[in-house]
């Protein structure tokens, strides 16, 4: 099979995994600013989302991680509303600040221990994040991130 067999089929897995992933821009939005950011971090979470198809994963595990993603995307659109430094990153860097190896940001407002805890094994998932160089980007060399409450500014 060539590249451009390929592609069409995880298309149409993703499409069946993500039927509304078109419209997370837009419920993430709090302005109508907030949904080209949106769209990038669609666009840099598809590969990840492909991925974890390709792992062959139960179709519970998948839609609990879609869930997941789908929240970073809101969280992330938030604390840039909030956070004037994070307004002003693209992205991919917005990933990068915002999820550490050991999960991903305070989810606001809060959930349950055992949903941030599973969000952050999504988050934190390096067999899912960094399968190969292309998610490099995600964690750099032996950088160590620390996530921060909104609020307090404390680690969780």
């Amino acid at each position: 099979m060539d590249e451009g067999t390929i592609i069409p089929a995880r298309r149409t897995t993703l499409d069946k995994l993500c039927t509304d992933l078109a419209s997370w821009p837009d419920r993430w939005a709090i302005e109508h600013s907030d949904v080209a950011i949106g769209q990038r971090i669609v666009e840099s979470i598809q590969p990840f989302l492909i991925d974890l198809l390709q792992q062959g994963l139960a179709d519970k595990t998948l839609t609990r991680h879609r869930d997941h993603l789908q929240m970073l995307g809101g969280e992330i659109i938030r604390r840039r509303q909030t956070d004037p430094d994070l307004a002003k990153q693209p992205a991919r860097e917005l990933l990068f600040n915002l999820v550490a190896e050991d999960g991903g940001p305070l989810i606001w407002p809060s959930i349950t221990e055992s949903a941030q805890n599973a969000f952050d094994a999504t988050a934190s998932s390096r067999a899912a994040v960094v399968p190969g160089p292309r998610w490099s980007w995600w964690f750099h060399q032996g950088a160590r991130l620390r996530r921060r409450s909104p609020e307090s500014g404390d680690r969780h």
